[in-house]
């Protein structure tokens, strides 16, 4: 008769302790997908303001430590310049599009503080990132278009330093990047870089 419960108590235990298994692997080893809008400020050409969007994966490799991919997409921006002749008292002002698009892709480590709902977190990738100029309008084929392009382009390498804060509440979270986006082209070139969207881990 003993035997007869043998089996049921070991379905049950294993039923009790799956959930606390599963919590257990959760807590050092989870993926994050996130999508985000960006601001590139390119100070090469007179401060020029890019904006885009991207979209990254991150691993963990410990509680604290992920390898994170990212890549992002800055459309054409519309600049209006301004100018006065001497002794007018008037200003002319007109406004164009500049037709600049930018890619990037970035690969490394972050680091974060802990493995509770808010963190700060610290990051150094490195990459690369191609200008392109394209007067077409920004969709779906111009993008691809402009990936297929990136082989006759002028590839140029980066490196980010950067840092942030995200928050989650259950997978669903918010992230903040801030950081000097550097690319080399007769010698470094600083520029700044800011990120913000939402991800999920699991």
């Amino acid at each position: 008769m003993k035997h007869l419960w043998t089996a049921p108590c070991l379905v049950l235990a294993g039923l009790l302790l799956t959930p606390c298994a599963f919590a257990q692997y959760h807590v050092g080893d989870h993926v994050e997908l996130g999508v985000y809008g960006q601001y590139f400020r390119w100070h090469q050409e007179g401060d020029l303001g890019l904006a885009g969007v991207g979209g990254r994966i991150s691993v963990n490799l410990t509680s604290n430590l992920q390898l994170e991919g990212e890549t992002g997409y800055d459309f054409s921006q519309a600049f209006v310049e301004g100018f006065s002749a001497p002794g007018s008292g008037g200003t002319v002002s007109f406004s164009s599009r500049t037709n600049l698009r930018r890619v990037d892709g970035l690969f490394g480590p972050k680091l974060e503080t802990n493995s509770g709902p808010v963190r700060l977190f610290v990051t150094a990738k490195g990459g690369a990132m191609a200008f392109l100029f394209d007067p077409r309008p920004a969709t779906f084929n111009t993008y691809t278009s402009t990936l297929q392009d990136l082989r006759a382009s002028d590839l140029v390498a980066t490196l980010y330093p950067g840092g942030g804060v995200e928050a989650f509440f259950g997978p669903i979270g918010l992230r903040l990047d801030v950081g000097d986006e550097i690319y080399f082209s007769d010698g470094a070139r600083n520029n700044l870089r800011i990120t913000f969207g939402p991800s999920i881990r699991f």
